[in-house]
Formats: C-alpha cells, sequence, structure tokens
C-alpha cells in the first residue's frame, strides 16, 4: 500500500480544551482526500435526516503562545493532530447515524470525510504512533464492515473489486527451511539484479511460504502479469528504475488491475487516494485512475524514483512505499539507523512494513531462479492490446459494447479505471486492437447528449424493425424516426439507434464477442440510469468526433 500513514498518537483531550479558549482558529486549504469506497447502491432517503455537524477544513492551524506551548510541552501540530482526530470521529459517528436513516449516499461522504481527517491528521505531530495506528485501523475496519453491509464493496458487475491476494500474510510469520539457506545464498551470489538482494531467516521464511502453500498464489500472479509484463518493464526502463520493482505490484496486488485493500488502497499499485492525487491519479464519479494498470504504473514509478533519492536506499524506499515516508523519516530519526534491517529488529517499524520488504525479495529471488522454484514454463496471458479513443460526449460502455459487438466483461478489463459504466467526455476509452475507426462511426450516429442511455442494435437474420420495437420495449414510431426509416428499409446487418433504454424484463443478456452472431441484443441494463427522451430526427448538429489514438499495444 502506498504510503498509508501507520501508528501515529494521540494527546490528552483535557489539554486541548484547556487551550482551546487562548486559540485562534485558522485554515488551510486541504492537501489530502479520502480513500475510494466503492459507489453505494441506491437507498431510500428518509424524510427528515440529521444535519451533519459543523466541522473546519482539515489541517487547522491552531497558533499558540510561546509561554502555554513551554508549559505544557504541545505544539501547534500536535493540537491541530488531537482535533482533527475528533472531528474524524464526529463524521464517522454522523455517518453511522445516516446509515440507519438509509441515506447511504450522504454516509458513504461522511465516512469519506472521517479517513480523509485521520490522514490529514497524520500529517501533523503524530505523538503515539502505534494508538493512532490501532486507532485508524480500527476506523476502517469499521466502515469495511457497512461498506460490505451495504454500500456497494460487494457489489458484483462492473462494481466488483479483488482483494489483495497478499494483505492477509503481511503480519504473519513463518517457519523456517533450514535446507535452504545455503541453496539460496548460492543462487543469490549468481544472480544479476539491480534491486540488492538480502538473505536472511525472514527472506528464507517467505521463500518457504511460496515454495509451499503459497505457490499457487505466486503461480497465478505470475501468469496474470503476461497482460502488463511488457508495459511495466517499458516504464520501469524509461524512468531508470530497477525492473526487479515489477514484483512490488505483485506483492501488492498480485496484478489485478482492480485490487482494493481494507485500508482503500486501489488498484494495481495499491495508492491511497490522497497519494495517487499527488501523482496525478484522479477520481471522479465515473472514473478512478489508481485502477488504470498504465497510468498507475507511472505514477508509482515517479513515486519509487522520489522515494529513492529521499532515502538513497532501496530497501528504505520500499519501506516508504508501504508506511509512507514520514513514519521511515521518523524511525531513522529515533534510533539514528537508515537501515532497513536495523530498523525492522529494532520495531520501530510497522509490523507489515517489516513483512513487505522481505516478501518483495523473496519473490524477486524465486522468479530469477523460476526452475528451483517450479516457476518455469508457466503460460503466460497474452499481454492486452487495444485501441485508445477518447469520446466526444458521455458515452455508456453498454453503447460501446453494443457497437464494437465486446461483451462488457471484456471491456471491464480493458477499462479498469471506468466505473458505474460510464466514460466521461475525453476520457481515454480502450477497444479491441482494431476496433476504434468502428466505434467512431457507430456513435456518430447517435446524439451526443444520448451516449450515456441511448443503445445499438444490429439487424439479425430475418429480424424486422417491429422485433427491435418489441424487444425493447419502445415504440415502432420513436424507432422509426429515431433511424430516418421514413424513407428507406432496414436491412439485415444495418444499425439501429435505439432512442430509449429498454425495459430490464425485455433484456436478454448474451456474450456476444466480436466477429460473432450478427444478431445483437442487449448487454445489460443500468437501472439507475433508466431514463426516456423523446425521438429525434436524423438531422442534428455535427459533433465533434472523437480522437483515436494509434493502435496500440501494452
Amino acid at each position: 500500500m502506498v504510503g498509508r500513514p501507520r501508528h501515529f498518537g494521540q494527546i490528552c483531550v483535557a489539554a486541548a480544551v484547556l487551550l482551546g479558549g487562548a486559540c485562534s482558529f485558522t485554515t488551510q486549504s486541504a492537501k489530502v482526500h479520502a480513500p475510494f469506497v466503492p459507489t453505494p447502491h441506491r437507498g431510500t432517503t428518509a424524510a427528515v435526516l440529521p444535519e451533519p455537524p459543523a466541522i473546519p477544513t482539515p489541517q487547522a492551524v491552531f497558533p499558540i503562545s510561546p509561554v502555554l506551548s513551554q508549559a505544557f510541552s504541545f505544539s501547534e501540530e500536535r493540537l491541530n493532530g488531537e482535533m482533527l482526530v475528533q472531528q474524524a470521529y464526529l463524521r464517522l459517528q454522523h455517518g453511522k447515524v445516516l446509515y440507519q436513516a438509509s441515506d447511504l449516499v450522504n454516509a458513504r461522504k461522511e465516512f469519506d470525510t472521517a479517513v480523509d481527517l485521520m490522514f490529514a491528521a497524520s500529517s501533523q505531530d503524530p505523538g503515539d504512533r502505534q494508538e493512532f495506528g490501532r486507532k485508524l485501523d480500527e476506523m476502517v475496519d469499521t466502515i469495511h464492515r457497512f461498506d460490505l453491509a451495504a454500500l456497494g464493496a460487494a457489489d458484483g458487475g462492473e462494481g466488483q473489486y479483488e482483494q489483495a491476494p497478499l494483505e492477509d500474510i503481511l503480519k504473519m510469520t513463518f517457519p523456517v527451511d533450514p535446507r535452504l539457506k545455503v541453496k539460496v545464498k548460492e543462487q543469490v551470489a549468481a544472480t544479476a539484479s539491480q534491486l540488492p538482494l538480502t538473505v536472511n531467516d525472514t527472506v528464507l521464511a517467505y521463500i518457504t511460504y511460496f515454495s509451499g502453500r503459497g505457490h499457487r498464489t505466486v503461480v497465478d500472479a505470475i501468469q496474470r502479469s503476461g497482460r502488463y509484463r511488457p508495459m511495466i518493464t517499458r516504464i520501469l526502463d524509461e524512468e531508470g528504475l530497477p525492473q526487479e520493482l515489477i514484483h512490488l505490484a505483485q506483492a501488492e496486488s498480485g496484478f489485478y488491475a482492480r485490487a482494493m485493500s481494507r485500508m482503500a488502497a486501489g488498484g494495481m499499485w495499491q495508492f491511497v487516494k490522497f497519494r495517487g492525487n499527488e501523482y496525478g491519479l484522479k477520481q471522479t464519479p465515473y472514473t478512478d485512475d489508481r485502477m488504470d494498470p498504465e497510468k498507475a504504473t507511472r505514477a508509482a514509478a515517479h513515486h519509487l524514483h522520489d522515494l529513492y533519492s529521499e532515502f538513497g536506499d532501496w530497501y528504505l524506499a520500499l519501506a516508504a512505499y508501504n508506511c509512507g515516508p514520514n513514519a521511515v523519516e521518523d524511525a531513522v530519526a529515533r534510533t539514528g539507523y537508515a537501515d532497513f534491517w536495523e530498523l525492522r529488529s529494532r520495531g520501530v517499524l510497522p509490523a507489515e512494513t517489516t513483512n513487505y520488504v522481505p516478501i518483495i525479495l523473496a519473490m524477486t529471488i524465486m522468479e530469477k531462479n523460476a526452475a528451483a522454484y517450479g516457476l518455469d514454463g508457466i503460460q503466460l496471458d497474452p499481454p492486452l492490446e487495444y485501441d485508445t479513443v477518447e469520446p466526444a460526449a458521455k458515452t455508456s460502455m453498454a453503447l460501446v459494447s453494443d457497437i464494437t459487438e465486446t461483451p462488457l466483461p471484456e471491456l471491464a478489463e480493458l477499462n479498469p479505471s471506468v466505473l458505474n459504466g460510464i466514460v466521461p467526455t475525453g476520457y481515454p476509452l480502450h477497444v479491441p486492437k482494431g476496433s476504434g475507426t468502428d466505434l467512431t462511426a457507430g456513435l456518430e450516429m447517435v446524439p451526443p447528449e444520448h451516449r450515456d442511455s441511448w443503445r445499438m442494435h444490429r439487424l439479425g437474420i430475418g429480424e424486422t424493425v417491429a422485433d427491435v420495437s418489441r424487444r425493447y420495449g419502445i415504440s415502432l414510431t420513436s424507432l422509426t424516426a429515431a433511424n430516418n426509416l421514413q424513407s428507406r428499409q432496414a436491412s439485415e446487418g444495418d444499425r439501429l439507434v435505439i432512442p430509449a433504454m429498454a425495459r430490464p424484463e425485455l433484456v436478454s443478456r448474451r456474450s456476444v464477442g466480436r466477429g460473432g452472431a450478427a444478431h445483437r441484443t442487449v448487454a445489460s441494463v443500468s437501472s439507475s440510469k433508466a431514463r426516456t427522451p423523446a425521438a429525434r430526427p436524423a438531422a442534428r448538429p455535427k459533433s465533434k468526433p472523437p480522437v483515436i489514438a494509434a493502435t496500440t499495444a501494452h
């Protein structure tokens, strides 16, 4: 996980109250953002809902007189951190009230803000790191339980997320096979690696685990890596980073593009929201760039480059990637040792971070000596290849599926950063290689303002316009007018725009691949987006054509 603050502390509430009367209050712009929470299900809003508590913008500054500061040994940062923690708990409690009132959308906003405030508190003087880390873990676990119950994390379809496969073993320890030590040391001595490799009992323990109970996890990840490996190695090379850092993504997510941890770190490189924003990974109601494999890989490379520039040591840089640079800086300052293994032995780093670096080293050693660990001959998934189109208007993935005759699951795999089935205007949309031009032509048949709701259908053998009208539950008049059929007949293979969302009970779900049957049915219907626009004549203003990138293979 990228930069999650760990084990920060809380000061005495009574002292904050004592000093509060002497403090003037100003605010700064928030520099962090709440972690992503999957889109909630639609809920019924109660008639009367409680008002949210009046809470200042995060990162408030409390000027304190030197006399008071010296008397109580409290800094501005300590008071800011304490106040932000208290504000976070107010937001959490209010989110629970909204949840009980079935206002799931606003409950999610309050939960997001609560975690946002905790991250803001971590940038202040941490105090007791362990206590703060416990509170943050407890808060996120609480929110996660609500999330699984009703806020959408367990939802299937396009909003489905994968659990980071190694998350549960980060705090576990495993026995060491003593027979391995000599063999692994010999392997490392004969291995060329840009990333320094170390052999000790911790690394050996994970090699033992991945050679036994965890072997399937490693094999599956290596197989899945084939989809992204050419792209990752290219970016690491362009950024001047060790190629072995690909195993960081393996440890973080198992190469799942839509991996989501219980601490709300998302994507193949597991960025929390605020850290992703620092490196250009933006979120909207329709997209989350952390889930975009190429964007996230570039951001991770920049972040790792910055961490190595700061610490001058790859093990410390990897540790900082996991728990945040502040935690590593503080550990170095407290002990005087800028050495990962020394910090690990002294217990000044979070427990999961102490195992995070050894896991990456174990995976690196094993893959570089694949035959010795049963990892040779694995058939890698083929690299994803696609055309990139920038839609000129907000567009539904269902319409893209209709035009390109690509099943929605295949489109979702090519576009893991697209949420809720809607592609915003100008957002890079990936479609199967060779289908970009066909998509552009098809989109021009649909009015730009309706590309997020209208559909398209290709007439099959023996199928009539009246059949299509009945299938989609729209009037024959509307269908005829939308396709300008008054003066011509529709023939087999012709595309018809569907000027309204189909009724769900009339829709047949089929997965028709590209080059499959000519007859296409609606792949899916989102009831939350249902609308019935009036029929439009064929003549309409010209829209700006989408931008198509040259065919790209990754």
